[in-house]
């Protein structure tokens, strides 16, 4: 099982996408909390003021009535004072009795109007005073008559105690934001991690890996979410089918390039018997070649991949181009094509396999040869800028009736025998370095003329405008 976590270039917008995705668990998990403390903080807070209000006003209250039992004995001032001393809103000369004749004893805040208005109605009430509130609580003494206490209540006593309870409940709401966001991110981090692990293993495989697999089970797998765990086991047996298809796919090249070896056996008994000569020198060493092609070919298919040796890319072109360009020279002499190879004087290095290049020019050349009438000119040109090398195969032929359908693959447009294969090898490897292939008529010739661009830099470079000198002519 592989737990790939590349981090780097290759990982890093997994990692930016991993943060991503915590960062708005962790937004939805405060905006969720913040939403809950305000619905139960705001009311409590509100409560607790209120709370606060009545406990200042209910302690007036029992000031005043303490006070009652001493204004039903008598109306004394001297003995009222004594009274009045003997409470706590005494002590703070916050409270005062307004006896019927109109003597005050202690300090009165109210005005004479309050004062009227709670002797006519007979009960307590609170009114405005400088400072905070005052309450009224009317007595009755001797002979019918209305004494009133006051009891003076600051506006800090309607407020003490509330901050420090605004301040209790915002830490208390913090402290669920933050737990909410622990709980959010570990909760964003297990999905992340399984995420993170299922990216991984998909860029593995698409890398080459073919044992990578995501674990869905055991502790890796703990605390996924069931889609995550599903698209696991669905990436899972995604892998293990295409492991099968490439290994059928081995097998089914392996066994139809064996097939090869009984025609071929009779070719080169064929070939032995022709007796002496070019051609037939010429036929004896393509036989052979065709023979290590299709060896070469069965080993690379039973070949495990894990145990491939190691791909050395970078040949030099101009080598390449000579040595196919001789291979196929012996047979136009034979067919009375006259040819040209030009460019070829310096080394021209480019970032692709020997072999895949050969290949290359072998299926442009075999092209010439296959869809043109014998005795066809055609002509090899070499340019080399420096950011690519560009290889141009003409030929006096009729050219392309339609160039964009030529180059499709397996199209089989050249007539029979042609599968439409040898166009897309040349694409192929072109794009694997960055260039390109374009289907055109020759400017010299007059008929096809296919140019293989391969990038040998990052940068693309502008063609260079150049005339193409022929430095060899053969008839």
């Amino acid at each position: 099982m592989s737990r790939f976590t590349g981090d780097g270039p290759a990982g890093g917008r997994p990692i930016a996408l991993r943060r991503s995705l915590r960062w708005a668990m962790v937004k939805a998990a405060v905006a969720g909390t913040v939403m809950v403390a305000l619905a139960f903080l705001i009311p409590l807070g509100l409560m607790v003021q209120q709370t606060a209000r009545d406990r200042a006003f209910t302690a007036a209250e029992r000031q005043a009535a303490a006070i009652g039992p001493a204004l039903a004995i008598t109306t004394d001032q001297d003995a009222v004072a004594r009274a009045l001393a003997s409470t706590d809103a005494g002590a703070q000369d916050r409270i005062a009795v307004h006896l019927p004749a109109g003597a005050v004893v202690g300090e009165g805040r109210v005005a004479a109007v309050d004062l009227s208005a709670a002797v006519e109605h007979g009960r307590a009430g609170t009114v405005r005073a400088p400072g905070g509130f005052a309450l009224l609580q009317p007595f009755a003494v001797d002979n019918g008559q209305v004494a009133v206490v006051e009891v003076y209540v600051a506006d800090g006593d309607l407020t003490r105690g509330v901050g420090t309870a605004w301040l209790v409940l915002s830490g208390v709401a913090l402290a669920l934001v933050a737990l909410s966001v622990v709980v959010a991110d570990r909760m964003g981090g297990r999905i992340v991690m399984s995420a993170r692990r299922l990216a991984g293993a998909a860029r593995s495989l698409g890398s080459g890996n073919l044992t990578v697999r995501v674990p869905v089970t055991g502790k890796a797998a703990t605390g996924a979410p069931e889609e995550l765990i599903e698209a696991g086991h669905a990436f899972n047996a995604m892998a293990d089918r295409v492991v099968r298809l490439l290994a059928a796919e081995r097998e089914l090249a392996a066994d139809l390039s064996h097939r090869l070896r009984t025609p071929l056996t009779v070719l080169r008994l064929n070939a032995a018997s022709l007796g002496d000569g070019d051609a037939a020198d010429a036929t004896r060493h393509a036989v052979e070649q065709l023979e290590r092609e299709v060896d070469q070919i069965i080993r690379t298919a039973r070949r495990d991949p894990e145990d491939a040796p190691p791909v050395v890319l970078g040949c030099d072109a101009v080598d390449v181009i000579r040595e196919r360009v001789g291979f196929w020279s012996a047979l136009a002499e034979d067919e009375g094509r006259a040819w040209q190879l030009a460019g070829a004087e310096r080394p021209a290095p480019v970032p692709v396999q020997r072999g895949d290049l050969a290949a290359a020019v072998d299926a442009l050349l075999g092209n010439v040869f296959r869809h043109t009438a014998i005795g066809t000119a055609f002509s090899v040109d070499l340019l080399v800028t420096e950011s690519s090398v560009i290889v141009l195969v003409g030929d006096a032929g009729p050219g392309f009736t339609d160039p964009a359908t030529a180059i499709e693959r397996g199209a089989g447009h050249g007539g029979e025998g042609s599968t439409g294969l040898g166009l897309d090898i040349v694409r192929k490897l072109a794009e694997a370095t960055g260039g390109d292939v374009a289907l055109g008529r020759s400017a010299v010739l007059g008929g096809a003329e296919i140019r293989l661009r391969l990038q040998t830099r990052s940068e693309a470079a502008p063609l260079p405008r150049q005339s193409r000198r022929r430095l060899t002519r053969r008839n």
